[in-house]
């Protein structure tokens, strides 16, 4: 996988993608990417200053009246074209997401990239559908229809946890709708938005449609999320930094869409599959390393199944093969970072004092050593109150707690400051349909956890944020609606005039 790719060699000419080519920042520091497996350097490049930022802005302003002028049709063949080039560089990209990510290479290419070129495809066709409400003649002497147009430069800024999804949710609504962007990815994991951003320029959507700066959030996302000539912000990481964002965004009085942290319920009733919940407990929590705003991090099972629950995890849990990314029987990579393995040590090492640490809590050695690794960790005991339960981890730790009644086991799920993915698992319909009536958060599923799909919006409640990814409901992040009205009488001297001046 990857032969031929030369990180090093395909980037030399910079991090930063400006007006449809790669060029170097000018921040006069360096940044190296890490390969979280083993410790190694894959890539150094210059970082990003405020300059770099303004230059992208300028390059995404310039081609902003062209292509918003584009006919919807022309936007979907470009867009179409590029989920073409996408697919031809399947591999590529998984091999760069997992280089970069510590990603094991089954979950790039079967979940990441196919998801990606899923999404590009949707709004490819998303793009010829972006309509208001039918004209008509509301009043009678007038006729209003609505306008969707889109708004300008859009700032977004993405996190490290799927470097090529998030490039993907933020960039394709924004263009599909005939906007242009600025994208932030994170520092640490540049190289598929690059890769993506190149990509989009090789399909024939205009150069200055989509623009990479890759700096520090202090610098260059700061100054993104502040620039006067950026109208909008969508911005995906933390809870802490989202409000930073916040702050600065409404100083420019900029549209600010927000998906945030989370701390996902995985509730399971006493009538569940127990077999299904186990599995699912397990995938849905170790995904990514754990490294998923949504991913089953509190698991609240009803008292006559908890402790069967318990004992199937963990043996479940100890069966998980953690390795070399790029091995293709590997189930779990490493953490993103040494410093992101040892934050999740510390809730682990914390919890002691408090709960019971059934399975994993613990780096393995040997030749993993140098790896950002961790076990896949299973606690129980710990209070509802307590910072393993409260707290968002994002690491491959599930906690389990029990519950009596369904009253009970509803309130413990929305028992957190999060809302933005939860499950229910149970054979009552009735059950099922309580609990995703009252369980607040952007997506319930229902005897499984964790899928998404194109078609279906992503975002949260709560302090999980605001707006949503995906689906045709983000052009509502995205598209300004405006209404026309046509005066239909060709009366001078309208009849609601008199309320100004003069009598009937």
């Amino acid at each position: 996988m990857g032969k031929g790719f030369q990180v090093q060699d395909r980037f030399a000419d910079g991090a930063q993608y400006i007006g449809g080519r790669l060029r170097s920042g000018t921040s006069g520091r360096t940044h190296a990417v890490v390969n979280p497996a083993n410790g190694e350097t894959v890539y150094t490049y210059e970082l990003a200053s405020a300059a770099d930022v303004d230059a992208a802005v300028a390059a995404a302003r310039a081609a902003f009246p062209g292509w918003s002028s584009a006919t919807p049709a022309e936007r979907s063949e470009a867009m179409h074209r590029f989920a073409e080039v996408l697919a031809a560089r399947a591999e590529e990209f998984a091999y760069a997401e997992s280089l970069q990510c510590g990603k094991p290479v089954k979950l790039s290419t079967e979940f990441d990239v196919p998801g990606t070129v899923d999404n590009t495809a949707f709004f490819a066709g998303a793009a010829r559908h972006l309509e208001g409400k039918s004209a008509a003649e509301y009043d009678g002497d007038h006729t209003s229809y609505v306008r969707r147009e889109a708004i300008g430069v859009i700032g977004s800024v993405a996190p490290w946890n799927y470097p090529l999804q998030m490039a993907a949710w933020k960039v394709l609504p924004a263009v599909a709708a005939g906007n242009t962007i600025v994208l932030k990815p994170a520092e640490i994991t540049p190289l598929t938005s690059l890769m993506f951003a190149q990509a989009a320029t090789e399909a024939g959507i205009p150069d200055g449609v989509v623009n990479i700066v890759t700096g520090t959030g202090k610098e260059a996302g700061e100054h993104l999320v502040g620039h006067p000539d950026v109208v909008m912000t969508s911005f995906t990481g933390s809870t802490a930094v989202g409000k930073r964002v916040a702050e600065i965004a409404t100083a420019t009085v900029k549209r600010l869409h927000l998906e945030l942290g989370g701390k996902a319920p995985f509730v399971v009733f006493d009538d569940a599959d127990l077999e299904a919940a186990a599995n699912g407990a397990v995938a849905g929590a170790l995904i990514n390393t754990g490294q998923d705003c949504t991913a089953a991090t509190r698991a609240y099972v009803q008292r006559p199944l908890y402790d069967a629950f318990v004992r199937e995890v963990a043996a479940l849990m100890e069966t998980v093969r953690v390795g070399d990314p790029f091995a293709p029987d590997t189930d779990l990579g490493p953490l993103i970072s040494h410093a992101q393995r040892d934050r999740v040590a510390g809730f682990v090492e914390r919890a002691r004092g408090y709960a019971t640490v059934v399975t994993g809590g613990e780096a393995p050695g040997g030749a993993l050593a140098d790896g950002a690794y961790y076990r896949p960790t299973l606690v129980t005991g710990a209070a509802q109150d307590s910072e393993i339960v409260q707290s968002e981890i994002f690491g491959p730790v599930l906690v389990v707690l029990p519950f009596d009644t369904d009253d009970e086991g509803i309130a413990l799920a929305n028992d957190t400051p999060y809302g933005l993915a939860a499950s229910a698992w149970t054979r009552d319909v009735y059950r099922a349909g309580r609990a995703t009536r009252e369980i607040k958060a952007g997506c319930v599923w229902v005897n499984d956890h964790i899928p998404i799909i194109s078609e279906m919006p992503h975002g949260g409640y709560k302090a999980s944020g605001f707006g949503k990814d995906m689906s045709a409901y983000s052009f509502e992040e995205y598209t300004q609606v405006k209404h026309v009205m046509y005066d239909n009488t060709a009366v001078a001297r309208k009849d609601w005039h008199r309320t100004i001046f003069g009598d009937r």
